[in-house]
């Protein structure tokens, strides 16, 4: 995709709802493609896995890059959005747990774009404040509740929890045995240390 037009920076701007599912189709094609085959694929794989002609997908990422940002925005977003549902669905230290094992999921699935990313290509630099726009504020508001519940220590930084999790992550490719389950329990656990006696 590199000898397509590029436009830079482009805006973000509203699109027909039918665009819009065209774009989504595109990114959950080229995510699972990225996933699977490293983000130098073919784009003739992400085409036919989304069931779309290459111009489509040259018409709304002209670039390589323009692609796995808007790939890894959109898994950002779809992770972050999980949080309200969990929260509402589940009580406060079951939603925080299950909220991060999706984060685990999301960090452990992401390790395919973390060359692209650190490429020091410009079309990059953004993404890393808007991993912590999305999720700081989500993980914030799960700890306070559980926190408010007497469920948890209220000392808690959202941003070092993402940072232990995502480090959870990192020294096994293959977590078929459930090793960062397992420690992402461990480490909820340590957060109920100094939490209001007699609450958990």
């Amino acid at each position: 995709m590199a000898d397509g037009p590029t436009n830079g920076e482009r805006p973000r701007r509203s699109v027909r709802a039918d665009a819009q599912r065209s774009i989504d189709t595109l990114l959950t094609a080229a995510a699972e493609v990225f996933a699977a085959s490293g983000v130098d694929a073919p784009v003739r794989e992400i085409t036919a896995r989304a069931g779309v002609g290459a111009g489509t997908l040259y018409r709304h990422f002209p670039q390589r890059s323009d692609l796995i940002a808007a790939v890894f925005r959109h898994e950002v977003d779809a992770c972050a959005d999980a949080a309200p549902a969990l929260a509402a669905a589940c009580e406060p230290v079951d939603a925080l747990t299950r909220w991060l094992q999706r984060f685990a999921g999301f960090i452990a699935t992401k390790r395919g774009l973390s060359a692209a990313l650190h490429s020091g290509d410009p079309a990059y630099d953004s993404l890393p404040a808007y991993f912590q726009q999305r999720f700081v504020p989500v993980l914030g508001a799960l700890l306070d509740t559980a926190a408010r519940a007497g469920r948890i220590r209220s000392d808690i930084d959202p941003e070092d929890l993402l940072r232990a999790v995502g480090n959870l992550t990192l020294p096994a490719q293959d977590d078929a045995d459930g090793h960062t389950q397992r420690m992402i329990a461990l480490l909820v656990d340590g957060l109920r240390y100094g939490a209001p006696a007699g609450s958990v």
